[in-house]
């Protein structure tokens, strides 16, 4: 018989209103669904990247590197002959660029012999007649993607950038197995080395280790052996991996889970009303013998029908999403984290798992307050008409919002876990939880205060006085649009602060006229001492200043941090560099200290201070620096430093440069200085970019980067007019009784709609209002706790005015308009007919 009851409650519920829980149901699912399909890209991305990387290095043990991409081969043979090595396998990593191409083609330069027996997949497979072409100095094997992304076969001519001019290699053959999209090469390590002028040079030596040896007590004694060297294991390489991208992840997955905290609070209205329209039927339930934890149970159950619904459909839909995206767009998302990998979608039934019972659950958490009011309704009064809005006076108490908004800003001065702002998003939950659980007595203020100004006009008394004598009901409809608006208010203003800081960097970073880079991108392209002479005296050039880039790894478990090396004013440099604090004046370092500016990700990851002392892996002989000021930096989320380019070149003996900023001479143009530029022995294997072009490409990038954000605000938008849609249907047609009444004492059903409209407006235009104060603190949270402890850096506030403005107004005239039509139905009945069961 319970059963029998269950069904017919949940089942006629549905059939009355089809509309509402369908509604609910796709708010559930888009949540799951976008969360779904987030983690299901960035995860078959990560693994297949992190697959990658891993058969580079074969069957090894350890590997060691240096701090530095390349270090001495002198110490391969002292590794080969080691005690508990079996076998030591030298490996030259070349990040070779290619002529007319964006991106790098990764050239393994390796040792047949010892590759075979470590590393058998990446050996170069020759063609029947030319057996001996993997010892050749002149042979290169590609993979099948990097053959597809060249667009060369076997036996043609490939072109490769080395400094300014080019090597030519031959295609000899394919590889013997790579992974799918893996777009690399090998070569005979020797050739490499000579090739691309890296003569007793190595990247690192693979080491095979003996039945056995402990692994972790051989790379404590390797590593106290040479203290220059890193020693490195896979595991090491997987962390690199995860720590590179785990902050860009964790955040896309948290704004795909925003769609699913507006959903609840839709789960929340429909099912709140439900409740409300059904309380009489409740009450006659309770009168003859249905107990209270049956209509508890019973409530819930419904909303975890609508959510376990909604996450069935959402996993489906997440799963094909990700498909689509991988087959079409690659596992990438914008964040640049992924290149040169080609993914596909692997189920996870535990993610799968976890996302059903999230979505189920913030259904239930939605149904909670609805069936809590359900089951404590005392049975007499609430078979009586007009007792709804009493139902819901407990939501009125002040005191657990106010608690909510005391403990985010608690949280809000806690630091990272694990380096992720765990608790800047809890805090913006909880705000967003405060700020809406304060609605009902915000609503009541402020509708009591505007009804006692007293209004001649009957329509607007009568919405004022509907408003202000039933404020909870109104919260309900207020609650959706709240949560999107304030969450889309959120999201602007950081995009928005975001993208104007980025601009403004920009700015004052590109102070050149021109700017000349031997390659876009690879390891291989330089300019030499005597080329950069003759740039320097190009006519028309006031003065040119070089720079220098290296990757150097401090930590081996993150991704490396960049060197920048260039002319540096110690005691102004605050014209080279967007400096963010007070500075030490590096003219009055003392003898043997050298200057470094850090960027703020440095602050965070490796814990520099201003005036702390530090080292960098430049030489055995390198002198300490003083960290004299910090930077800001966009670019490199895995921190960069600074050094003066004298100091780099003084300790290394490196001369090359890889970029030049050309200052001209007044009245120079700038296609004057590129015309003698490419007149040069050189000049057509360097790109050129004058500032606005960087400008517009950056922040084209980062537009692209957020593309994912920007839709998250549009489904917050979608979502939230779907809860005002359903919340206004709902009360109108819960209403049909008072609008029959006021039919009867002579209001038409003109002024009734128009009643509808101006409370649609004004419950919105509340909504809108303390939407965008709301929206404003999370956005302050998230610009000046989350960001910073996420990706290392700081930024300005900026309030995208106008594109708030227009937001606001399209809600506010739909919702309008969505209370009109949705009345429209209430009161098309007769009016005799809507008042005959009212007591």
């Amino acid at each position: 018989m319970i059963a029998l009851l269950t069904r017919w409650l949940v089942f006629g519920e549905w059939r009355a209103h089809p509309w509402r829980a369908l509604a609910a149901i796709a708010a559930i699912a888009l949540g799951v669904g976008l969360g779904f399909a987030i983690d299901l890209i960035n995860g078959a991305a990560f693994n297949e990247f992190s697959a990658a990387a891993r058969s580079l290095t074969g069957q090894s043990d350890l590997q060691v590197r240096g701090a530095q991409p390349l270090f001495d081969e002198k110490v391969y043979p002292q590794l080969a002959r080691h005690d508990g090595v079996v076998l030591a396998n030298p490996v030259l990593d070349i990040d070779a660029t290619i002529p007319g191409q964006r991106g790098a083609l990764k050239i393994l330069g390796i040792d047949l012999f010892r590759a075979s027996a470590l590393a058998p997949d990446l050996l170069g497979v020759p063609s029947a007649d030319q057996p001996f072409d993997t010892l050749a100095d002149d042979a290169i094997f590609l993979s099948p993607a990097a053959q597809d992304w060249l667009e060369v076969k076997v036996g043609d001519t490939l072109q490769l950038q080395n400094g300014t001019g080019t090597v030519s290699l031959r295609v000899a053959g394919g590889i013997v197995r790579a992974r799918p999209g893996q777009r690399i090469a090998v070569m005979d390590i020797a050739a490499a080395q000579w090739r691309f002028e890296r003569l007793g040079k190595l990247s690192r030596i693979d080491l095979k280790l003996a039945t056995g040896v402990s692994r972790a007590t051989f790379r404590r004694t390797l590593a106290s052996q040479f203290p220059t060297l890193l020693v490195t294991e896979n595991a090491d390489l997987e962390s690199r991996s995860a720590n590179m991208s785990r902050a860009y992840r964790v955040n896309l997955n948290v704004l795909a889970l925003v769609a699913l905290f507006t959903g609840a609070f839709l789960v929340f209205s429909t099912q709140a009303l439900s409740v409300l329209r059904r309380r009489s039927q409740f009450a006659l339930l309770r009168v003859i013998g249905l107990t209270r934890g049956l209509l508890l149970r019973q409530v819930l159950l419904e909303g975890g029908l609508l959510g376990a619904l909604g996450s069935l459909v959402g996993l489906v839909g997440g799963y094909v999403l990700a498909a689509l995206a991988l087959r079409f767009f690659g596992g990438d998302l914008g964040g640049g984290y992924f290149p040169g990998i080609r993914p596909s979608v692997q189920l996870n039934w535990t993610t799968a798992i976890i996302f059903f019972v999230l979505g189920t659950g913030i259904a239930l958490l939605g149904s909670l307050a609805p069936a809590l009011e359900a089951a404590r309704a005392q049975p007499a009064p609430a078979l009586k008409s007009g007792s709804e809005d009493v139902a819901l006076s407990r939501l009125s108490t002040p005191w657990p919002a106010l608690a909510c908004l005391l403990l985010a800003a608690l949280l809000t001065t806690l630091p990272p876990v694990f380096e992720l702002p765990l608790f800047g998003y809890l805090a913006v939950a909880l705000l967003l939880v405060g700020g809406i659980a304060l609605m009902p007595r915000c609503a009541a203020l402020v509708f009591a205060a505007l009804s006692r100004r007293g209004q001649r006009q009957p329509v607007t008394m009568l919405a004022l006085a509907r408003l202000a004598n039933a404020p909870n009901q109104a919260s309900i409809a207020l609650g959706g649009v709240l949560s999107s608006f304030s969450l889309m208010v959120a999201m602007a203003i950081m995009v928005s602060s975001f993208r104007v800081s980025v601009d403004d960097w920009l700015v004052q970073l590109l102070s050149a006229n021109l700017y000349v880079r031997s390659a876009t991108s690879g390891d291989t392209g330089a300019m030499k001492p005597a080329e950069q002479r003759l740039i320097s005296a190009l006519p028309g050039v006031e003065r040119a200043e070089f720079l220098r880039t290296l990757p150097l790894t401090l930590d081996p478990a993150r991704p490396a941090v960049a060197l920048l090396a260039r002319p540096i004013d110690a005691a102004n440099p605050d014209r080279t560099l967007p400096l963010t604090e007070d500075v030490i004046d590096a003219t009055q370092l003392p003898a043997g200290v050298l200057p470094l500016w850090a960027s703020e990700a440095m602050l965070d990851l490796y814990g520099y201070r201003v005036g702390q002392q530090v080292t960098l892996p430049l030489g055995a002989n390198a002198p300490p620096f003083k960290v004299v000021g910090v930077w800001r930096d966009y670019a490199r989320q895995s921190g960069a430093v600074q050094i003066r380019l004298t100091d780099y070149q003084r300790l290394t003996g490196d001369l090359n440069v890889s970029d030049a900023a050309l200052f001209f001479q007044p009245g120079v143009t700038t296609g004057q200085v590129i015309r003698d530029f490419r007149a040069l022995p050189f000049g057509s294997a360097v790109e050129f970019s004058d500032p606005g072009e960087i400008r517009a490409l950056s922040l084209k990038i980062f537009d692209r980067s957020f593309a994912v954000t920007y839709l998250l605000e549009v489904v917050a938008i979608v979502i939230g007019l779907f809860g005002v849609a359903a919340t206004f249907s709902a009360q109108t047609l819960a209403r049909a009784k008072e609008f029959g009444m006021l039919r009867h004492v002579g209001v038409t059903r003109r002024q009734i709609l128009l009643v509808l409209g101006i409370e649609g407006g004004l419950l919105t235009g509340l909504g809108i209002t303390v939407g965008f104060v709301l929206g404003w603190v999370i956005s302050l949270v998230l610009i000046f706790i989350v960001n910073p402890q996420s990706f290392h850096w700081s930024m300005q506030l900026h309030m995208p005015w106008i594109m708030l403005g227009s937001v606001a107004g399209l809600l506010l005239v739909s919702s309008a308009a969505t209370a009109v039509i949705a009345g429209s139905r209430a009161v098309a009945g007769d009016a005799i007919r809507a008042v005959r069961e009212d007591w």
